[in-house]
């Protein structure tokens, strides 16, 4: 008797079936969200890019601004050095400052003397010259230090030859293990050429000292070998293009310093084939406690290519004279 009858609804629930059901955002789909947000960081990233490019445009329309020129020479005691070009000196006068800065400083007088030289390594396309180094025998030696150099010799006379001649290891196979253990070093090694054979164990472990033909530290000649490496002077390109050496000291006489740093130079050129640009592109001169002084690279480096420009005229000169001469005595 309680009970409705049928097709009659409570009240309140006809109301309730006409309205659509709202979903929740919570019963959303998970990927609505994170598909929202990838766009919002897209439409951010576009913005980004948009004003980027936007910027450069203008930075582009924009005229570069003009760099005022350095100027040569300044005239007060007192001036901003980035304005003026720096200014290059003669070797002679550059070296004769640096004795007068000593002088002016109260330093040691029998400091040493460096040059930093800079190197354009750059061949034909990309290839360029490997950083290298060598051992120059200088005019006149500047310290009293030797090098410490090992003999490979098993003949008994050679050894005995090299060891009269001032080397300070000398020996056969022997030496090997010694070597590659790191219980025996040196500052050079050289070899008489019937051992080199047996030598072949230490050349990865020596590197560039070990013995050759291109280095000179490898033949017959042992007292030769042995001097020039006890006295030699070496110098390694740092940095793929930059040499910092010691040439002289600076109470030599002038003519003396520069002796040395021509003969260095002019063993730097080697390196690189005469038809291409000079390796030598600046170079620096400086004591221990002085500034360094920019040099004028005239009539320091050799003139290879002049000299063979002089022969090519000289020949031409000599095929115009030929006719001439040929008409003459018909």
């Amino acid at each position: 008797a309680l009970a409705p009858r049928c097709g009659w609804l409570l009240p309140g629930l006809e109301q309730r079936l006409a309205v659509p059901a709202v979903v929740s955002p919570a019963a959303a789909r998970p990927y609505a969200a994170a598909a929202a947000k990838a766009a919002k960081k897209d439409a951010k990233k576009d913005a980004k890019k948009d004003a980027k490019r936007s910027r450069q445009e203008k930075e582009k329309e924009k005229p570069l601004p003009r760099r005022r020129p350095l100027m040569s020479k300044p005239v007060d005691d007192v001036y901003l050095t980035w304005l003026y070009r720096r200014p290059s000196y003669e070797l002679e006068q550059a070296v004769g400052m640096l004795k007068r800065f000593q002088e002016l400083d109260f330093t040691h007088p029998k400091q040493f003397v460096y040059i930093n030289v800079f190197l354009d390594m750059a061949l034909q396309k990309k290839k360029k010259v490997d950083p290298f180094s060598s051992s120059v025998s200088l005019p006149h030696r500047f310290t009293d230090e030797v090098n410490k150099v090992l003999v490979f010799t098993e003949n008994e006379q050679e050894a005995e030859v090299a060891r009269e001649h001032g080397a300070a290891i000398v020996g056969g196979v022997e030496l090997i293990k010694w070597i590659l253990e790191d219980e025996i070093q040196a500052d050079f090694y050289v070899a008489v050429p019937a051992i080199i054979p047996k030598l072949i164990p230490l050349r990865n472990k020596l590197k560039k000292k070990y013995p050759s033909v291109r280095r000179n530290s490898l033949g017959s000649d042992i007292p030769r070998m042995v001097q020039f490496f006890r006295e030699c002077h070496q110098y390694t390109v740092e940095d793929e293009s930059v040499i910092k050496t010691r040439i002289a000291r600076l109470d030599m006489p002038t003519e003396h310093i520069i002796v040395n740093l021509k003969t260095i130079i002019h063993d730097i050129c080697t390196f690189k084939p005469s038809n291409f640009d000079p390796i030598v592109q600046r170079l620096v001169i400086r004591s221990s406690t002085s500034e360094g002084l920019l040099l004028n690279l005239d009539g320091i480096l050799p003139q290879v290519e002049k000299v063979e420009e002089k022969e090519e005229e000289e020949a031409g000169d000599e095929d115009q004279q030929k006719p001439v001469q040929e008409s003459l005595s018909t």
